[in-house]
């Protein structure tokens, strides 16, 4: 049996589909969660479970040993999932958002950071050339992940499509998933209504269930999302409240741990959303204050990529839109100027409430051309030795 097949069966029997397969050792059955999620080296090569899983259903009793009894194992730390798209160069947005945010999680957390570059060809029809540059940018993605400060040893960095359980998963989930629930999705519908009908493939439809299936692959307890992303965590929460009440209730598997005297367990982890101490900032179009910095945006202007040349940098916010109010400040309805503000101090390095202060009223009495060199400054100082360590 393939080692593919093996996993597909563990997750089937958890779940009380798969019958006659033999009794289950009671040593093994409390790891039954465990035994069914994938481990990855570095990016993405599988480890060996063949031996773990057979052993699922081996009936025979563990041999004795004069061996010591080994020391009571650590409370394992929590455990944490996340992961960003390879199409093209990570910009500003996804940096200061999520990927800044996860080299402090690894003093705390178990952590597993994903280039998840099954997401990026959703709509592959329309994006022919991120198809074709996928490798090299998946490559360049894993490498931005370490020089944020990611280490290999402490954290997994592994690629998506390396693991085909991913993929499992996604279906196994798709078919017990409710039409409606896909279609309420926020960024379902604004993309949809923004495109031919023509345009619009079935992924992205569908790719929050295999973001879904992502997260509860590796039993994530917390998952690093901005405002954006909340709906999708609870997408996923809802998906995972849903199998664990269809196929975890009273079925054979339970029913069999419970008449040995074993606790039995959900298949899936419902994760929690984790959020920054520093909010992590949302960043917005350079074009549109309205519309979240995206790599699918076609304009090369609305965005800053984090290997822009400093010259790149500076033409690129030279040309941000603006408003015609002078001063800079905070204010509803000023899309652009809350914007290039929440950059500038995402930037100019970490300030304390009086510090922020400081730098607020500095550009409350600026123009915008006074204001656009501190800016083009502060995000050249920021990206100078992320761009260093990925050269590196």
């Amino acid at each position: 049996m393939s080692q593919g097949l093996l996993n597909l069966v563990v997750l089937l029997a958890a779940v009380g589909f798969v019958k006659g397969l033999g009794a289950v050792a009671p040593s093994t059955a409390t790891s039954n969660y465990i035994m069914m999620r994938p481990l990855v080296h570095s990016l993405g090569r599988s480890r060996p479970l063949t031996s773990s899983v057979t052993s699922l259903f081996s009936t025979a009793s563990p041999s004795s040993s004069s061996a010591s009894p080994p020391a009571s194992p650590k409370k394992p730390l929590p455990s944490v999932l996340s992961g960003v798209q390879p199409t093209g160069s990570l910009h500003l947005g996804n940096w200061l958002g999520s990927v800044s945010l996860w080299p402090p999680l690894q003093d705390t957390h178990t952590c597993s950071f994903c280039v998840v570059d099954l997401h990026s060809i959703t709509n592959m029809p329309k994006n022919a050339e991120v198809v074709s540059t996928l490798r090299e940018n998946t490559l360049t993605a894993a490498a931005l992940y370490i020089a944020s400060g990611v280490d290999p040893e402490r954290s997994t960095v592994f690629v998506q499509s390396h693991v085909k359980q991913h993929a499992e998963l996604n279906w196994l989930l798709s078919c017990s998933t409710p039409l409606n629930w896909l279609e309420r999705m926020i960024q379902y519908k604004e993309k949809a209504q923004s495109a031919n009908a023509g345009d619009v493939g079935v992924g992205l439809l569908t790719y929050p269930v295999l973001m879904s299936s992502d997260i509860l692959l590796y039993g994530a307890e917390a998952v690093p999302v901005g405002e954006d992303q909340r709906q999708h965590l609870e997408l996923t929460r809802d998906l995972a409240r849903r199998f664990n009440d269809l196929y975890c209730s009273g079925n054979k598997w339970k029913k069999k741990a419970k008449s040995a005297g074993i606790p039995s367990y959900p298949v899936f982890r419902e994760p929690e959303a984790l959020i920054s101490a520093g909010g992590g900032a949302r960043v917005m179009s350079l074009t549109d204050g309205r519309r979240k910095m995206s790599k699918s945006d076609p304009s090369e202007l609305s965005r800053i990529n984090v290997l822009d040349s400093p010259d790149a940098v500076r033409d690129k916010i030279k040309r941000a839109k603006t408003d015609e109010v002078r001063g800079i400040y905070y204010e509803e309805g000023r899309h652009e100027a809350n914007n290039l503000l929440d950059i500038y101090l995402a930037c100019a390095g970490p300030v304390d409430d009086e510090g922020r202060e400081a730098l607020l009223e500095e550009a409350r009495g600026m123009s915008w051309g006074d204001f656009k060199p501190l800016l083009t400054d502060a995000v050249n100082s920021y990206l100078q030795p992320i761009q260093s360590r990925y050269e590196e």
